[in-house]
């Protein structure tokens, strides 16, 4: 019984009511002017009704329908009243969200104007009590003074534990119904989700990105380090361009890795920082993709390319997402096949980029080889995203990858594909 008097809640709550109590005194100040002049127009009684409601509901609800009074008090009842709130809790704009805000300033004022009042009676009727022993003359007809009135101090604890009890149920109650009137609206929770999923769809592209660069690097390096240490002494001019061919794939895998982690540093990233500008560093494209096919060959993985001198006309996420699916298949030609030709033919026709790579199958492609990487999983994953095909399986002791890019994207469908295997 004594916990809701002492809590801190309960005293947070007190402030709380109170500035409700403040702005219903402001408004109770405007509707007195008001009502004077009505009062002196000497209107009709239902007419009077009408103008009194008017004057004293329209002001406060319309200032409640103002996008700054939900943020304010939903900063004041999740800090106040302890409410689980969105932070920082957004301008709503729809009027459902409008209109609840308005809601809830009402009710504020309400509480506010009845704890107010609950205040200023309880101090008077304390003060009261408390000066009837020591007067001669009462202050409330009929009440005892001198001696005979010390009995009087007795009703000052109820009068405090009643003004308390009111206080903490006027609390819990408007913390109850905070999160219900100033919580999210649908339209709110909607666009939530979706900049959510967005997020998730972001994050999955740049897990995507990381994947495919470290890992085509990491490949390479390898392959390249340990043809390097079998030939050192016997080739040691292989074995410089074996290193030198380390020492670029891991400068372009470090400015890839740079990239996306500044991508993932950019929304907590001020504005015109250094942080912003290095997380928009252009993105590789099939521009770069000689320099890719030269660092594939400097591996000893020889490849025939049948691509256009000059690619245009292809949009610029199309062209992005062209280049790793590349990179992927070469890295899983060397990782899977070994040093085995592989052929690479790039189409352009009026509305899709096609490509086709194949390389031989060798004994590292056998079924019983580990599984579970996640090269092909995350090339289809590029392909749904641009509402492409896919084709990826053996054929003619070959295996072959054929993706169809649209180059007018429209995302949403999942790829076609007939084999998948990483």
């Amino acid at each position: 019984m004594v916990r809701p008097l002492t809590a801190h809640s309960t005293r947070q709550r007190l402030v709380f009511l109170l500035l409700g109590s403040g702005l219903a005194v402001a408004f109770a100040s405007l509707d007195a002017a008001v009502l004077g002049a009505v009062s002196a127009a000497r209107l009709p009684l239902p007419l009077a009704a009408l103008v009194f409601l008017a004057v004293t509901v329209a002001p406060p609800a319309l200032l409640g329908l103002l996008p700054a009074v939900r943020v304010v008090e939903g900063a004041a009842a999740r800090n106040l009243l302890h409410v689980a709130l969105p932070e920082p809790l957004p301008a709503p704009h729809d009027f459902d969200a409008r209109w609840r805000a308005a809601l809830w300033f009402l009710l504020h004022l309400v509480a506010g104007a009845i704890i107010g009042a609950a205040l200023l009676a309880a101090a008077s009727w304390v003060i009261t009590l408390a000066a009837a022993p020591f007067t001669a003359r009462p202050l409330v007809p009929g009440l005892p003074t001198g001696a005979p009135a010390a009995w009087l101090l007795l009703l000052v604890i109820p009068t405090v534990l009643v003004f308390g009890y009111l206080v903490a149920g006027v609390g819990a109650a408007m913390a109850r119904i905070a999160a219900p009137l100033l919580g999210p609206s649908p339209a709110e929770r909607l666009a939530e989700v979706e900049a959510s999923a967005a997020r998730l769809a972001e994050r999955n592209r740049l897990a995507r990105e990381l994947h495919d660069s470290v890992g085509h690097a990491l490949t390479v390096t390898t392959l390249q380090a340990g043809a390097a240490g079998r030939v050192l002494d016997s080739d040691p001019a292989f074995a410089r361009k074996a290193l030198a061919a380390i020492e670029e794939t891991g400068r372009a895998a470090l400015a890839d890795l740079d990239h996306v982690l500044g991508l993932l540093r950019e929304e907590s990233a001020p504005r015109g920082s250094g942080e912003e500008s290095a997380s928009r560093a252009p993105q590789r494209t099939l521009d770069d993709l000689p320099a890719l096919l030269s660092a594939s060959e400097a591996t000893g993985l020889p490849v025939r390319a049948s691509v256009p001198d000059r690619i245009t006309g292809v949009p610029a996420v199309v062209s992005r997402e062209a280049y790793r699916i590349v990179q992927e298949c070469l890295t899983n030609a060397l990782r899977h096949a070994g040093r085995v030709p592989v052929d690479l033919r790039l189409r352009l026709t009026e509305d899709a980029l096609e490509l086709e790579l194949t390389n031989e199958l060798s004994t590292m492609d056998a079924p019983t080889r580990p599984t579970g990487g996640r090269g092909l999983a995350g090339i289809a994953e590029r392909v749904a995203l641009l509402s492409g095909t896919m084709t990826a399986a053996p054929t003619d002791g070959n295996w072959r990858v054929a993706v169809r890019l649209p180059l007018g994207r429209t995302p949403g469908r999942p790829p076609d594909v007939e084999k998948t295997s990483s």
